[in-house]
């Protein structure tokens, strides 16, 4: 039975999260041990052992354990004034039909998932009003069920409006986001940071994937260093077209962020790939090819590597 709280108006004080995984646990953790209360959507032996132990989060600054309100089914979860959905980006479409019931009517929707897709996705679901943009950076990932391990800088955050709406709870949630440890921004221009994302972990996730090695030793080998820049300008190219504005300088931000991870870093869609898993190669690379096709970019190592890891992918979901 769903329990009906009644929350001060003005304030987030309940965030629901759909997704337990690396980013939707972490976060539920971080935000519960700060005192907000959460509603986690999560499924299987992980929602087991959150329901019997709690979520157990391992950082490289310490660990602890958080009590939260976790279970498979949307209607036995109080809504939040804010729905993080931190799913996996091809898991949204089967995801949709669950998430209006964990989202209060004046609350406001946010996706955490790869891409630049996503966010239209959910606004044809919830529609526009309730809607916003989001993305999120940390190396983090289900260790065992019940415990999230995180690796490399605390989880950052950066909203944004996308529609229109939705500007004072985005300020709330990065107000409570904050106060549990994450870096929280509302940016004036989501859809260009999400294309940063972009350029940043789709590049990162197919090279490392196709060559499979972790970052370390990927920018270390000068070649496959060249070919991750490469990439990732075909990113930019490709949202400069789209209408973002990428400037030079986020080619060499995200090469440095390359050169700051561990040198076992590795992102979600390499571990899957590698692993024989679903990933979200078509949502990533693919996006990019989806983009530069009507816009008539060229992006020649962005079919290279799909070509060379979409049949990976294709024995994953034969499975």
């Amino acid at each position: 039975m769903r329990r009906n709280r009644q929350p001060a108006k003005g304030t987030v004080v309940r965030v629901a999260i759909a997704g337990g995984g690396g980013v939707g646990g972490l976060l539920a953790g971080l935000l519960a041990r700060a005192g907000t209360e959460v509603s986690l959507l999560a499924r299987g032996e992980h929602l087991r052992a959150i329901r019997e132990n709690g979520i157990r989060i391992e950082m490289p600054d310490g660990a602890f354990t958080a009590r939260v309100d976790a279970s498979d089914t949307a209607a036995d979860l109080p809504p939040g004034q804010a729905l993080v959905v931190a799913v996996k980006t091809w898991q949204l479409p089967a995801a949709l039909p669950m998430l209006a019931p964990l989202l209060d009517t004046s609350g406001v929707a946010l996706p955490l998932l790869n891409g630049v897709e996503a966010a239209d996705l959910l606004a044809s679901a919830l529609g526009k009003e309730r809607v916003c943009g989001g993305l999120c950076h940390v190396f983090a990932w289900i260790e065992a069920p019940g415990l999230i391990r995180r690796a490399g800088l605390p989880p950052r955050v950066t909203v944004g409006e996308l529609f229109g709406h939705g500007r004072r709870r985005l300020e709330e949630l990065c107000g409570a986001l904050r106060s549990a440890g994450a870096e929280a921004t509302v940016s004036g221009d989501i859809r260009t940071a999400l294309w940063e994302k972009l350029l940043f972990v789709g590049p990162l996730g197919a090279v490392g994937a196709g060559a499979r090695v972790p970052a370390g030793r990927l920018r270390s080998v000068p070649e496959t260093r060249a070919l991750l820049e490469r990439a990732m300008r075909e990113v930019q190219a490709v949202a400069r077209a789209s209408g973002a504005s990428i400037a030079d300088a986020a080619i060499a931000g995200s090469m440095a962020r390359v050169d700051a991870l561990p040198p076992e870093g590795t992102t979600s869609m390499h571990r899957d790939l590698l692993a024989g898993k679903r990933s979200e190669l078509d949502d990533l690379v693919g996006a990019v090819l989806r983009a530069a096709a009507p816009r008539r970019v060229q992006v020649p190592a962005h079919e290279a590597l799909y070509a060379l890891l979409w049949p990976h992918e294709l024995a994953a979901r034969q499975h």
